[in-house]
């Protein structure tokens, strides 16, 4: 390995400790997140409140789209990324109204 490649791999090796850090830290974010949004979908159960919010969806989704604009990501990919999320949410509410809270 030439010293290039050495440094090249030192490099490399920095980035994936990062990223695999940053990994650890995007799956307990969400997990949290989840705690929070099942404990919405309990009260909106309890309360025979829809699953569903569009307009605070489509608030979320323009919030995370200037976000993304701000953090250089392509806020079509953070809107994806919601929407994902979202529709996980709402699946988990509808389970929790269909099981009777």
């Amino acid at each position: 390995m030439t010293p290039d490649q050495k440094k090249a791999a030192e490099i490399l090796a920095e980035h994936r400790e990062s990223i695999d850090r940053l990994d650890s830290i995007l799956i307990y974010t969400l997990g949290e997140r989840f705690k929070h949004t099942q404990a919405v979908g309990r009260l909106k159960a309890k309360h025979d409140l829809p699953a569903s919010d569009p307009a605070r969806e489509a608030k979320q989704i323009a919030r995370l789209e200037e976000l993304a604009e701000k953090a250089n990501l392509d806020p079509e990919f953070a809107t994806k990324f919601l929407n994902f999320i979202i529709s996980e949410v709402i699946r988990h509410h509808e389970k929790i109204k269909n099981d009777g809270a």
